[in-house]
């Protein structure tokens, strides 16, 4: 069953956050894992890492500001910066671990939301106990990528007459696209509602590219140093972290680990969930045995998931 928990975010913003259970039960005091999507994302992106991982973890799943069933914030003075900044992002992440008490927490974050994950992990030690970090680079992008994303935001065939032709645009037809990608062509087709004249993003893509440009012309090494935890980086072998930064982020963490996943993009978690699985569950499993001073370790490949 998953269950609707509201949190109350920063600046008083309504966040929808989920829990992931077997069933009701007295309040679950195992580990706790919060899952951060990544930006255009939504909380139930994480489903079917969710249905393992509650197993033996408690498992919440948050619907980040402007993103699935959160409160946007308010678009004043051309956007409000400041309400889809890093700091509220973070602040948010902070929010939901205290409220729901899941520390010492286990942060897996995709894209962005990794990017808030080693944020809050640098910020707050006290809280948490391990990250994850999928195909986010630490690196800046600059104001070309910036500019590329409004582009492509421009390019977007709305409204889709269909969910499915929501799938299959952003899975064969966007000319961002090289090659058919059933994964990405998924994840797209869920953050999509139907509206009276057919099918649109329920996130704002003016909001999306304000949250972005809070943290696409920056770096962000200095504050992954200061995650003192066991931290595992995984890309894609297809996917935008490049090997040799994903690499030397392992080794500025002073507990950095590291995996790839052949025949995955961003969306590795859509595209190979099996490998996925097989990556991220010897980490967690290994969790209490890693300290700050252990040597950074290299998981080996993970296999293609079979046919």
């Amino acid at each position: 069953m998953v269950q609707r928990v509201d949190v109350t975010g920063a600046e008083g913003v309504r966040l929808a956050a989920w829990e992931f259970r077997e069933a009701e039960a007295e309040p679950d005091t195992r580990p706790g894992v919060l899952l951060l999507h990544g930006l255009m994302g939504r909380a139930f992106h994480w489903a079917g890492t969710a249905r393992w991982l509650r197993e033996r973890r408690r498992v919440v799943a948050l619907d980040q500001r402007g993103h699935g069933q959160s409160a946007r914030p308010p678009a004043a003075s051309g956007g409000a910066p400041t309400a889809l900044g890093r700091e509220a992002f973070v602040a948010d992440a902070e929010a939901t671990v205290e409220q729901l008490g899941l520390a010492p927490v286990t942060l897996i974050g995709h894209s962005m939301g990794a990017l808030t994950a080693w944020q809050l992990a640098a910020r707050r030690p006290d809280l948490v106990e391990a990250v994850v970090i999928c195909d986010m680079r630490a690196s800046a992008l600059g104001a070309a990528s910036q500019q590329e994303w409004e582009d492509w935001f421009h390019h977007w065939p709305l409204p889709f007459p269909t969910q499915d032709a929501a799938r299959r645009w952003f899975g064969e037809d966007d000319p961002r696209v090289e090659r058919p990608d059933p994964g990405r062509g998924a994840f797209f087709a869920e953050v999509m509602h139907e509206a009276s004249d057919g099918w649109r993003p329920v996130f704002s893509r003016r909001q999306m590219l304000t949250a972005r440009e809070t943290w696409v012309y920056d770096a962000h090494w200095e504050e992954l140093a200061q995650v003192r935890c066991p931290t595992l980086v995984v890309r894609g072998l297809d996917g935008e972290l490049g090997r040799a930064e994903a690499q030397e982020m392992v080794r500025v963490l002073p507990a950095g680990q590291y995996a790839e996943i052949p025949d995955a993009g961003h969306y590795l978690h859509y595209d190979q969930p099996t490998a996925w699985r097989e990556v991220l569950e010897p980490f967690l499993d290994g969790i209490k045995t890693e300290t700050p001073d252990t040597h950074p370790t290299h998981l080996p490949r993970s296999r293609p998931m079979p046919e």
